[in-house]
Order: C-alpha cells, then structure tokens, then sequence
C-alpha cells in the first residue's frame, strides 16, 4: 500500500513536471482583450460608507489604517503583508460601486490607474503572490462597469493589457506545486477570464478544464475542501456561484464539476454550521462576518435539514431539539494543504440555539503567527490532552519558500460510528495520534439526549502496548465567552448563557481556569474553560455531562 501511494505521487509529480512548459507556452499565447462580454456579479456585501474614507485618503485593511494623505496608497510602504493583499486584491472596489455616484465611480477608476503606472519596489511584493493576483483579477473583473464606463481610450488600453498580464503570471503560477491551495482560486480566475473577455474559444475551453481538474482535486465528494478548513468552501462560492451565473449568461457549457461542486459544499457548509449561524471553529477557522454565510444560502438551494455526516472531510454532527454537537473526525490533510490545519482530532463544539456553549479556540487573523502556533495545538481544543502534547506535529518546511509551518506527523487512523439508542444519538470515535509517543489510543462517545437536554461525554486512553500508560492527562471544554460560570465545586460547574442554564458534571477533579477565544469579531476576547483532570483516574477512564437545567 505503501509503495502504491509513493508510485502514485511519482506519476503526479511527473504530470506537474511535464505540465509546467505547457502553461508557460500557454501564457506566451496570451494576448490583451478588446473587449468584456459580461461582469460577474460579486456577491460579498458592500458597505457604502467605506467609499468616504478611501476618498478621504484612508485605507483600512488588515486591523491597520493607512492615511495616504495625498499620496497614492501603492507607493506607500505598506504597514504589514496582509495590508497590502487587501489593497492589490481591489476587492475594496464593491464599496465604491455600491456608492453609486459619480465621484466614487471617478473614484475607483483613478485608483486603479494608480496602480498601472505605479511601480512600487518591495522586497518580495505581497501584490505579486498568486492568490493577490488572482483576487486581483476577479476584482476587476466584477467591476469593469464602473472601472470602463467613460473611461477614456489610454486607461482602457492599459487596464485591458493588465488583465491579460494578470492571466500570464496565473497560467505560469499554475505550474508551480509550491502553492498548491493557491490553484484553485488561480483556476477561478483563468476561468472567469475566458468567459467573460474575448479570449477565444481554445483558451475559454481550456480554462473551463484547467477548474475542472482543480475543482476535482480539491474539493471532496461531501463538498469539504482537502485542507479541511470551513471557511475555505465559503471563498469559494462566494466566487464561484457569480461564476456559474456568468457562464449561464454567456450561454456556455459550466466545468462539469462546477454545479456538483458547489452543491455539496453548501451541504458540507450546513453540517458545520450553529444555531447562531456560525460554522464550527476547525482547522483554521476563525472570524467569518455572519452575512457572507447568509448570502451564500439566499444565492442557492439550501432546503431540508443539513446532513448529518461529511466522511470525506472528518466531519459528524448530532442534532436533536435546540441542541447541535460538531465533532473534528478526521486526519490531518495532505502535507501540501495543511497550513492552516489544527491538531484538534476529536475536538467538538456544542451549542443550543443561538447559544454556543462549547467551543474550540479557533485562528487568529493572518499575521499573528505566535497565536496561531498555539491555536493549532490540542490544547486550544474540547477534547483530551496527553501530557500537554499536540497530536500533530507542526513544523516549518526548510529551505522552503513557502511561508508558514505544515503538519508533518499526526493520526494515521480515525474512526467514527453513528448509532442511536432509545434515549440518545450517539458518535463512537476514536484516533491513533497518541500512539507513536505514548502507545495509547484516545477512545471518544458522545451521546446528545432525544429531546437535546443532555449531552453525555465518555473519554478513554488505551494502551496498545504493554506498559503504556498516560501519567498526566486532562478533558479541556473551552467556553463561548458569552458563557457565564456560575458556580463550580469539585466535580461540578454551572454554566449560563443567554437564558439557557447547564450544569456541567464529571466523574474526576474539576476546575474553571482562563481561556481565550481568538475568533473575536474585533480582537480576541477573554474566555474560560472547564479543565477535567485525570491523573490517578482507575483505567484512565473520564465520563462527563452536560444537562441543562430548566427554570425553576
């Protein structure tokens, strides 16, 4: 099995080889459009007021504010990478556009004449990387009506060959393995270029297959991406629903696994998804504004209850009354696409309502790499910690360029059941990520009551060797920061939060210590969480609960 994944990855390896002269050639081939059948419609919401502060001279991205004043915001050196993503992204543009006035319109088109004859010279440009290049692109694309509209015969020259230079670096990009999650959305773009400018049919019908592959790579048949990351389908369709319109209008034939592709991964989406409607915080989850959600469901066909199971990804669900349980089910994913992935194997979130009880820690924004190292650990996770290690082992690839630190080693061996009994739906679940250190298997059954009204937690270590034993081990359940602790004795907590009352309970020592939530629509925020500590537990064997408690 072994030697037939190895073989399998050389003829991969070999494709990309042999591939990457084909895309360079094709990029050579690529010339400026004369001109834009259609714009896709970009679906993010637009806040108008923005508009006012970028004539004012202000840029905010990234949690930093740049006041240009007077000069052009991409001659500035820019305050951090992520600032200058946002800014040579131009997805800031649907902010002028949803203005509607002149001014803004003027507006928009000045700035990105700005950025044609600027020539900034940073050291390993943000602009520059693949994934900007390709938001860049798209950007453009969905506001060509206000960027053309009047536009005089130069600009409109010099916008229409910067297009096709973004699609020239995209193609060259696309033979390149280093970026691996980047080509998908780089396929998005080289497709949403062939069907709305005059590229001619050889190259439209070899965008369409270029997202056909990438799609057929990436996304999995329960509609997860690879990098098993939740906000990941939601970029996606947040592109690629405008996509499929625009190849509707255009009256062409879609990638064939467009449509399937973006059905299942609203499906994926539902089985992660709150009371409150936010996703579950896994594998790189982190703030998401709850509209983006909200305007993927209202462009799609998202009726019926949400399935229950996303195998492919590693993702089950239990739901039953007010209550909803997502559990992190699956193996880390492939070294390539596992920059964001967290060692939360396990891990769950509870909610009730539109109140999330427990939850994981989730990702810090972008930039703050010292948090995000301890945001991946299982530590920031509700599950069981052995020893305080990670079940993954996270590290920096040498001599790489690629920036960032993958998983190189974590469960091999995940399994999850769904069975119901006569008062209960339960998971059985159990992984292998302690067993190379330890020789112990973590062993997880949660059972949510029929009516919701309980949530019963059995956890166990067993040793597959002789000899092995977990000396120091402990259950964390990070708490929503809305959650309120109430009171706590030894084996005893109770919890409130927006009218609903639990008292959580559990068969070993029980304390309440500090925690941080860094999923904050602002900053990350204050929080506790509920520690269960096991040492000395006969057969290392936690049994826990949490009931809620009506009123009165």
């Amino acid at each position: 099995m072994r030697f037939a994944r190895a073989a399998a990855r050389s003829v991969v390896s070999f494709a990309r080889a042999v591939q990457g002269p084909y895309y360079v050639v094709q990029a050579m081939g690529v010339r400026a459009p004369e001109r834009l059948y259609i714009a896709p419609q970009d679906i993010r919401t637009a806040d108008p007021t923005v508009a006012d502060e970028i004539y004012a001279g202000y840029f905010s991205f990234d949690g930093k504010v740049v006041e240009t004043n007077g000069r052009s915001p991409f001659a500035i050196t820019p305050p951090s990478p992520g600032w200058r993503r946002s800014l040579a992204g131009f997805s800031w543009l649907r902010h002028l556009r949803a203005a509607d006035r002149a001014l803004a319109r003027a507006n928009a088109r000045a700035l990105v004449d700005e950025y044609l004859r600027t020539r900034a010279d940073f050291i390993d440009d943000p602009a520059l990387e693949p994934r900007v290049v390709a938001r860049r692109t798209l950007s453009w694309l969905a506001q060509s009506p206000i960027l053309l509209e009047g536009a005089d015969q130069e600009f409109y020259e010099r916008f229409m060959r910067a297009l096709a230079r973004n699609i020239r670096f995209l193609l060259r990009a696309m033979a390149s393995e280093r970026r691996a999650s980047d080509r998908l959305l780089c396929a998005v773009a080289l497709a949403a270029y062939g069907v709305c400018a005059d590229a001619g049919r050889k190259y439209e019908m070899r965008a369409t297959g270029l997202l056909d592959a990438e799609l057929s790579r990436q996304i999995l048949p329960d509609g997860g991406h690879i990098g098993r990351n939740p906000e990941t389908p939601v970029e996606l369709l947040l592109d690629l629903l405008p996509l499929r319109q625009a190849y509707a209008a255009r009256g062409r034939r879609p990638p064939e696994r467009l449509l399937a592709s973006i059905g299942a991964m609203i499906s994926f989406l539902r089985v992660l998804k709150h009371g409150d409607g936010a996703l579950a915080l896994f594998n790189g989850m982190g703030y998401a504004p709850p509209d983006r959600l909200a305007t993927i469901l209202a462009h799609a066909d998202a009726s019926g209850a949400p399935m229950l199971d996303a195998p492919h990804s590693g993702y089950r669900r239990l739901q039953a009354g007010e209550a909803i349980v997502i559990v992190d089910a699956g193996a880390p994913p492939p070294p390539l696409f596992s920059f964001a992935a967290h060692a939360g194997c396990l891990s769950f979130e509870f909610s009730i309502g539109v109140e999330r009880i427990v939850v994981n820690c989730g990702a810090p924004p972008a930039g703050a790499e010292a948090l995000r190292r301890v945001a991946r650990s299982t530590a920031a996770h509700s599950t069981l910690v052995v020893e305080d290690r990670s079940t993954c082992r996270i590290e920096a690839r040498p001599g790489r360029s690629r920036p960032g630190e993958r998983i190189v080693a974590g469960p091999a061996l995940v399994k999850a059941a769904r069975r119901s009994t006569a008062s209960s739906h339960d998971l059985e679940l159990a992984h292998d990520g302690y067993v190379r250190e330890f020789g112990l298997v973590h062993e997880r059954t949660l059972a949510l009551a029929h009516d919701g009204s309980q949530l019963l937690g059995d956890d166990r270590l067993v040793a597959l060797r002789h000899g092995a034993r977990a000396e120091n081990f402990v259950l964390r359940f990070h708490l929503h920061p809305n959650v309120r602790v109430m009171g706590a004795n030894d084996r005893k907590v109770l919890l409130s939060s927006g009218g609903v009352d639990l008292v959580f309970e559990a068969n070993a020592a029980v304390a309440v210590e500090e925690s941080v939530f860094f999923a904050g629509a602002a900053a990350a925020r204050k929080s506790a969480q509920i520690v269960v500590y096991g040492r000395g537990v006969k057969d290392a064997h936690l049994r826990w609960s949490f009931s809620r408690v009506e009123e009165g």
